[in-house]
């Protein structure tokens, strides 16, 4: 598939995401934390602590981080995270998606209005922006792993419904719900995955000029610095 172009924003968002790993281990704090409030502490009885406890190692968070917010999410004082996403029209037409999970969901409603005052765009109705945007597994898997091939091969055995390739990597792509099952698969294989994630793909990208895209990527970095905040997509070129 002809993909670069949207590989490269993921490059790109992931380089910012990078720079601030203690929102991964954040998000999955919270993911750990709502899943034993809402089924208890066994994973093996509790398949939504088992998927959180999957994209936690996935993303290095050290044992010792996973087994103290299981213990956290024992106690009563502990508040429940909710997942919230919102859709937002950026300038010129750009459509952003904001992934967040929070324990006050005013707050981050708040936070999305205070956004828009400050950095321009509008909060969009439910569906309006999503529908542009397809939500994937994706599997970055170094060069090195073998030949393109063989790797593609591989991926679609093991359940992959795409596979590109970039300069830096190897792009396996999932349906959202086998992300980890093919990850696994692909370990089991004896492949090492550089990184895993959960991305939102556009289905088309928009051109902006460069003011335009001054004014975006200053609402995204707003987005992003708030606390409630997991990860920003947007379909911007």
């Amino acid at each position: 598939m002809a993909g670069h172009s949207k590989w490269a924003n993921i490059k790109h968002k992931k380089g910012r995401a990078d720079a601030r790993k203690g929102k991964i281990f954040s998000r999955s704090a919270k993911e750990i934390i709502s899943a034993v409030k809402q089924g208890g502490p066994d994973p093996k009885g509790n398949t939504k602590l088992r998927l959180a406890l999957q994209k936690a190692k996935a993303n290095n968070v050290p044992t010792e981080v996973i087994d103290r917010n299981i213990k956290k999410a024992s106690s009563a004082d502990q508040a429940d995270f909710t997942e919230l996403t919102y859709e937002l029209y950026g300038h010129g037409g750009v459509g952003i998606i904001v992934d967040a999970m929070t324990d006050n969901k005013n707050r981050t409603a708040s936070d999305m209005r205070i956004a828009t005052n400050k950095k321009g765009g509008s909060i969009a109705s439910p569906g309006s922006v999503a529908f542009n945007f397809d939500r994937k597994g994706v599997i970055q898997i170094e060069k090195d792993q073998g030949d393109e091939e063989t790797l593609f091969m591989q991926a679609t055995e093991c359940g992959a419904d795409d596979f590109d390739v970039t300069d830096e990597a190897f792009i396996v792509v999932t349906p959202p719900e086998m992300l980890f099952e093919v990850k696994e698969k692909l370990e089991e294989g004896g492949v090492t995955i550089k990184e895993t994630s959960l991305e939102m793909i556009p289905k088309t990208t928009i051109s902006c000029d460069d003011e335009t895209r001054a004014l975006n990527e200053a609402l995204i970095e707003f987005l992003e610095g708030l606390d409630d905040v997991d990860v920003v997509f947007h379909n911007m070129e």
